[in-house]
């Protein structure tokens, strides 16, 4: 074969290639496109982890085995005086397997402006806070915090679904991760119903 000849073949086979990659594809060959990836769905309330109010992450399935009550807490609020009942109930019922994890929001009239150390701060200062505090979030609204949507969907809270309120709305946990029971801002923290449901939640 002289050059020419060789040449011009070379050509031929070079434009054929895009074909022939073509029905490689459509034949079933190993050309791999990479797969979206699948939107993580929660599933229990252990599956997320949370900012502490220092910054610091903390995983939910730490409290495995303990009742908890979640709650939406501002400093600047009509309800803000509860601190002081959670913190009486907190202490005592802790040593029972008892923790209150408390979720600054400045979802409503802008009653938590401050920043994660200057509500740390008053909360020391003002109601002696001992149980877990947690970076400021959004309870509700386009930017509600995956936690709180967790609680207040429908599909994945069906007993006790619903838009946050007010500040101080209080969910509380059993021991196995079950939502059993849900309090209103008004409801006390040391109220008999929440007094009664944190006792039947720590059996």
């Amino acid at each position: 074969m002289n050059c020419k000849c060789a040449f011009r073949r070379s050509r031929q086979l070079l434009c054929l290639l895009p074909v022939i990659a073509l029905l490689s594809v459509a034949s079933g060959g190993e050309v791999k496109k990479e797969s979206p990836k699948k939107e993580m769905h929660m599933t229990d309330i252990y599956d997320f982890k949370v900012a502490d109010i220092d910054g610091n992450d903390v995983n939910l399935a730490d409290y495995k085995g303990k009742a908890l009550l979640i709650v939406n807490v501002a400093s600047k609020c009509g309800f803000t005086p509860q601190y002081k009942g959670l913190e009486n109930i907190y202490c005592q019922y802790k040593d029972k397997g008892f923790e209150i994890l408390a979720f600054p929001s400045n979802d409503f009239m802008g009653q938590e402006p401050g920043t994660n150390e200057q509500i740390k701060t008053f909360c020391q200062l003002n109601y002696q806070v001992s149980f877990s505090l947690f970076s400021k979030i959004s309870v509700k609204g386009e930017n509600i915090h995956p936690l709180y949507k967790f609680l207040t969907e429908k599909s994945t809270n069906p007993k006790f679904a619903g838009s946050i309120t007010w500040n101080f709305n209080k969910f509380l946990i059993d021991r196995k991760g079950n939502i059993v029971n849900r309090f209103d801002s008004r409801e006390e923290p040391q109220s008999p119903e929440v007094i009664k449901a944190i006792e039947n939640a720590l059996q």
